[in-house]
């Protein structure tokens, strides 16, 4: 079993003494020991930045509702199992805890059922995050401003890269406003992207499996929820452990931004490999991505990470490619063609784009660099099936 990290936070002496003899003998590191929470706001970072695999707590220490607070515990980066330690066994504090979603409930002695509860999680561990290593890449799609096509071009880029290889690949509409990505691929799964965040402290790959939909082999969708503008806030948070989770699990993750800088990409931007700006050459699209791309020098963000791609290009311009970068101030990763007949006549028939119209073809050219395989000739359609 691989060492797991452990945080504690026990203020009774006895409960602490039983605590760390329990601990001796196991494959445990302790990142984290304080005899009290203290600021709760500073508590949950400090959980983000040291992410212990289990989160050791004394009863006492704990607020209420119990529910609500292991759930913010579970959502910090670390996604910690949590185990009560508590003096005494009475049938309704147990009770309470395994209704607030608490991994374990102990008593002292702790030894052997501390034992047992590590050696629990640390299998868990094992088969739900699939290693600590990142196995695939995550892509953000954003546009410049609302109408530029960021969605159409990101499913189209995940189809893509589904029939370079055998991969797997997956669509999430992060847009909890006016997120189509799941008409776009015709999902017909109920759930949406915020049954994740709100289940955060049980996401595992059987319950994740059971949120996606997937129509197209290879490739999975979670979209939008469907009612819009009306669902409770969201730590935004909680969406960069929904990102780390699918990096495990997916060979490609794709993720629809929506439109312009919000709090949810600003938030996401470390968690992303890549991040694409759709932008079309109408001046206030033109206006937004100037300022989109101002504004993310000067935060710091790597210039390599941002791929600007003009959507809908027409056949004949009074601006060049090198007069808009000097514009923009940002190199040119992408071009695709205005197409609109194509793409309109495939979303009437429930279908993606063809490969051969001249979108498609550019969506070819795009998920070969991305990937960075030798291009190849296609033939054949994308379909919904």
């Amino acid at each position: 079993m691989d060492l797991l990290t452990v945080g504690i936070v026990i203020g009774s002496k006895h409960l602490l003494d039983e605590a760390q003899a329990g601990l001796h003998t196991l494959p445990v590191r302790v990142v984290m020991e304080q005899r009290e929470i203290g600021e709760w706001a500073q508590f949950l970072e400090k959980l983000d930045q040291l992410r212990p695999d289990t989160l050791m707590i004394e009863l006492t220490q704990l607020a209420n509702p119990l529910e609500e607070v292991i759930r913010q515990i579970k959502a910090t980066a670390g996604a910690p199992r949590v185990i009560i330690l508590h003096h005494s066994a009475e049938p309704e504090t147990l009770l309470m805890a395994i209704r607030a979603n608490a991994d374990e409930y102990l008593v002292p002695p702790f030894k052997e059922d501390l034992a047992r509860a590590i050696s629990r999680i640390g299998a868990e561990r094992v088969k739900t995050s699939l290693g600590t290593k990142p196995r695939g890449k995550v892509l953000g799609f954003f546009s410049a401003k609302g109408g530029c096509g960021s969605t159409a071009i990101g499913c189209h880029v995940g189809i893509q890269l589904s029939q370079q290889a055998p991969v797997e690949v997956l669509l999430a509409d992060f847009d909890l406003d006016s997120g189509i990505l799941g008409f776009l691929m015709q999902s017909q799964c109920r759930y949406s992207v915020l049954d994740a965040v709100d289940n955060i402290h049980r996401l595992d790959l059987s319950f994740w499996d059971a949120l996606v939909s997937n129509g197209i082999p290879r490739v999975e969708v979670i979209a939008a929820p469907m009612t819009r503008g009306v669902h409770r806030e969201r730590r935004v948070e909680d969406f960069r452990h929904i990102v780390r989770f699918v990096r495990c699990k997916y060979d490609w993750s794709i993720i629809d931004l929506g439109r312009g800088l919000t709090s949810m990409s600003m938030t996401l931007l470390d968690e992303l490999d890549e991040t694409f700006l759709v932008t079309t050459l109408d001046i206030p699209a033109l206006h937004q991505a100037k300022q989109i791309i101002a504004a993310l020098r000067d935060l710091g963000y790597a210039q390599q990470r941002l791929r600007l791609v003009l959507n809908r290009m027409p056949r004949r311009t009074d601006i060049t490619v090198t007069e808009l970068e000097s514009m923009l101030g940002q190199s040119v990763y992408a071009v695709v063609p205005e197409d609109q007949e194509a793409l309109a006549d495939a979303y009437a028939d429930k279908k993606l784009a063809a490969s051969d119209s001249s979108f498609g073809r550019a969506i070819a050219r795009l998920g070969d660099r991305i990937s960075g395989v030798q291009p190849k000739k296609r033939k054949g359609r994308f379909f919904f099936l």
